[in-house]
């Protein structure tokens, strides 16, 4: 709810500041004193246009401040954490507007800067503002649905999830269409191209293996003559190692003979053993660097088949087996599409069927309810001097353009206000005064589902009195139980039933005109209602009825 509100230099206020409760709040005043530019304040913290005439008359800028005291699970919580501004637990939200002389605004929440687009959008959350101009809330029919749902307590739960299947059905079976449709127009392509990928036969790791073989093959071609040279250096009857093993033989025959010849036999040991290795490592390497020249160019047929395959097909060597098998199964999804065209098909038809049913039975319940709430508001305007009126609710199919997830109605609140008159909209045929009469008598009877926390009816009792004004304020007072309502008024009926009374009053100095509020205690209250029941000279008649309303309420 609203609990405080901040005006500075706004074009007849100086400097005021309100402090707001719960219930019903009455600002009275005589006509000219200003309750306009109270509303005007409101509405610049809620987003309304910036106009630099608001900047009282010599001062630099105008600013106001409003402050809000919002449960957690608010509908404003949500915009604002999207938007990095929420407040902390237990903190007021603060809006901020400020407006300069020479032109521009800004304006902050929660201290941070925000945008004017940003108030509108917190606006709805916060404050309905019903005048003789409204041109939102009640009368928006684009929240008509919401309203009667809420007023129904129709739970939209099922045709939600019945819409979001309808449409996966629907974009499935689409994209199988879309599927079959590409793919049959490449079947040709298809068949060739499976065929020569099966021919090929390409298994993962086949090219890194051939390449590594054929490497392999070729540094042997390299290697062969050196190989060659080097084994008949070493092998033979002639090679080396055969000549340090005779002499070795020699040696041992004599090693006895000299201690310096025992040394030069263990090194001749240790060579003989070192040409065995050698030798054997030799022909091993000999062995692995062989190749067979047929089997050489084989290895490079298939590499060079692999590797032209895959410049073919745009992928590396090892993805031709899985392309192989994904190009399979679209030709066989195209051989076989037709069925599973079918069976999407009829999974889009049930999805349709569900869709009908929970819509059908949504459409029942929203046609019930608008009988309901037709009666509740019928029961509401003849208390209201609005006897002759009728008001209805529409609901009427939506082309199947327009379905969506909260259903297949248009709804729309409708009045007719003389007797033969058609239906039409209400901000179409009511005038002013009707129009608040019929908002109150439409709130009344919604109890309040899903509105704002703050409610400001700006001259709802226009034109009325007596009995009809005792019946706007015990409307008021009766709505002001489910939220915070603050009404500017004429009628001493109306703020008789305030749970809190501000006095508008301008004031004069001999140079400069100014607008103040002042809250009115008992005593303040009684002597304002009594001047609003006998004008300029209050009587002491005047001062007893004003006591009795105040008794009565």
């Amino acid at each position: 709810m609203l609990t405080a509100l901040s005006i500075r230099d706004v074009v007849l206020i100086e400097a005021l500041d309100l402090d707001f409760g719960t219930g019903l709040g009455a600002l009275t005043g005589e006509t000219g004193a200003g309750k306009s530019i109270l509303l005007d304040s409101l509405g610049l913290a809620l987003g309304a246009r910036a106009d630099s005439g608001l900047v009282r008359n010599g001062a630099a800028q105008a600013v106001v401040t409003a402050s809000f005291d919002l449960p957690d699970d608010h509908g404003a919580s949500e915009l604002l954490a999207e938007n990095g501004l929420a407040a902390e637990p237990g903190e007021p939200l603060v809006i901020r507007r400020i407006v300069k002389a020479d032109g521009g605004s800004r304006a902050t929440v929660n201290d941070q800067a925000a945008s004017a687009s940003l108030l509108k959008e917190l606006a709805p959350y916060l404050v309905e503002i019903h005048g003789q101009h409204d041109d939102r809330g009640l009368l928006n029919a684009r929240g008509h649905r919401a309203l009667l749902d809420a007023f129904g307590r129709i739970d939209t739960g099922d045709a939600g999830n019945a819409w979001r299947a309808w449409r996966d059905a629907e974009q499935r079976l689409a994209d199988a269409h879309a599927e079959l449709e590409s793919a049959a127009r490449d079947r040709e392509w298809l068949e060739h191209a499976v065929a020569e990928l099966t021919a090929l036969g390409a298994e993962p790791g086949e090219e890194e293996e051939l390449s590594a073989a054929r490497a392999d093959m070729q540094k042997g071609a390299r290697l062969a003559e050196d190989l060659t040279a080097i084994s008949d250096h070493l092998e033979g009857s002639d090679g080396g190692a055969a000549q340090l093993r005779q002499a070795a033989r020699r040696l041992d025959r004599i090693a006895g003979e000299h201690p310096l010849l025992a040394d030069a036999l263990e090194a001749l040991d240790r060579a003989v053993i070192e040409a065995s290795e050698a030798e054997e490592r030799l022909a091993g390497a000999r062995d692995a660097l062989s190749f067979d020249p047929q089997r050489l160019e084989d290895t490079e047929t298939r590499l060079f088949e692999l590797r032209a395959m895959a410049r073919k097909h745009r992928v590396e060597p090892d993805a031709l087996p899985g392309l192989a098998a994904e190009l399979a199964e679209r030709l066989g999804r195209i051989e076989a599409g037709g069925a599973g065209i079918t069976r999407l098909e009829a999974e889009r038809a049930g999805a349709r069927a569900a869709y009908d049913a929970a819509t059908a039975a949504l459409s029942q319940a929203r046609t019930a309810a608008a009988a309901r709430l037709d009666a509740a508001v019928a029961g509401e305007l003849p208390p209201l001097k609005l006897d002759a009126a009728r008001f209805r609710t529409t609901v009427e199919p939506l082309p199947e353009s327009q379905w969506n997830a909260t259903g297949r109605d248009r709804v729309e609140f409708e009045i007719s206000t003389n007797p033969g008159a058609p239906f039409a909209p209400l901000i179409k045929i009511a005038s002013g005064g009707e129009l608040s009469r019929f908002i109150l008598a439409l709130k009344v009877a919604l109890a309040e589902e899903g509105g704002a926390t703050t409610m400001v009816f700006d001259e709802i009792d226009r034109g009325v009195g007596g009995a009809v004004a005792s019946a706007i304020g015990e409307r008021l007072a009766r709505l002001a139980t489910r939220a915070q309502l603050l009404v500017v008024t004429h009628s001493p009926q109306v703020a008789a039933r305030a749970d809190a009374h501000w006095l508008i009053a301008k004031s004069h100095d001999g140079l400069v005109t100014r607008t103040g509020v002042t809250a009115l205690d008992a005593a303040e209250r009684r002597e304002e209602i009594a001047r609003m029941l006998s004008g300029a000279a209050v009587t002491d008649e005047a001062r007893a009825q004003a006591a009795r309303l105040l008794e009565a309420a």
